[in-house]
C-alpha cells in the first residue's frame, strides 16, 4: 500500500500506485496517476490528469502541470517546474478573466531515467530525452537529445552522460555515430553524429 502524510492532500480520484510514499504538505490533484514505488516530498504539486511512472523521485517543492507525462526512473530535483502555457495571461484582450477554455495545454514528455535539476523550468512542447541531464536552473525551451546534458537559460546542449550520470567521453568515430563511453563504469553508447551537431 502507499504511504501518504497526514497533512499530504491527495484527491480520491487520483491513482496511487504500490510502495509509493507522499509526504508532508503534499497535492496530487484528481486524474493524476502515480506509479510504483515513487517518492514525493515536502509541498510537490501534482497537477490534474499528470501521469508519473513507476520509482520516479519528486524532491521537495516541484511543481507538475497538466500535460506532463513522466516516465519510470525520472528525477525531478527540488523546486522544479514542468509548465503547460507558452503564452500566460490572466485575463483575455478584453480583461476578462480567463479560463480553461481560453488556452491549449502544452504537453511535456519526460523519458525513462532523465533527471531535472533542482530550480530548474520545462517549457510546454519539449520532450527530454532517455538519461538526459538538465543542469540546475537551467530553463529547457527545445528537446533533449538521448543522454544529453543540458544548461543554461536558455538550455544548450554541452555534452552526454552515462546512465550513471557521469560525463561521457568520445572513443571511438564512425560516419553517423560516435562511441562514447564512461570513465567511471565503462559503459559505452552510440551517440548520432546529428545529436553531436547541436553541442555548443
Amino acid at each position: 500500500m502507499p504511504r501518504i502524510h497526514e497533512t499530504a492532500d491527495v484527491s480520491p480520484r487520483a491513482q496511487i500506485g504500490e510502495g509509493t510514499v507522499i509526504w508532508h504538505q503534499t497535492q496530487v490533484r484528481e486524474g493524476a496517476s502515480i506509479g510504483d514505488n515513487c517518492i514525493l516530498g515536502k509541498g510537490v504539486y501534482i497537477d490534474s490528469d499528470v501521469v508519473i511512472g513507476a520509482r520516479v523521485k519528486i524532491q521537495n517543492y516541484a511543481c507538475i502541470y497538466h500535460g506532463a507525462r513522466v516516465e519510470d526512473g525520472v528525477f525531478i530535483g527540488p523546486h522544479a517546474c514542468i509548465i503547460n502555457d507558452k503564452y500566460p495571461r490572466a485575463v483575455s484582450p478584453e480583461g476578462r478573466l480567463k479560463t480553461a477554455a481560453d488556452w491549449e495545454v502544452g504537453q511535456v514528455l519526460v523519458r525513462e531515467g532523465a533527471s531535472l535539476g533542482a530550480m530548474s523550468v520545462v517549457l510546454p512542447g519539449v520532450t527530454i530525452g532517455r538519461f538526459a541531464m538538465v543542469g540546475a536552473g537551467s530553463v529547457v525551451t527545445a528537446d533533449v537529445p538521448d543522454h544529453g546534458l543540458v544548461m543554461g537559460n536558455p538550455a544548450c546542449l554541452k555534452g552526454f552522460v552515462c546512465r550513471c550520470g557521469r560525463r561521457l567521453a568520445v572513443k571511438e568515430s564512425f560516419s553517423e555515430h560516435v562511441v562514447m563511453s564512461c570513465g567511471v563504469c565503462l559503459a559505452e553508447y552510440n551517440i548520432a553524429k546529428t545529436s553531436l551537431a547541436m553541442l555548443k
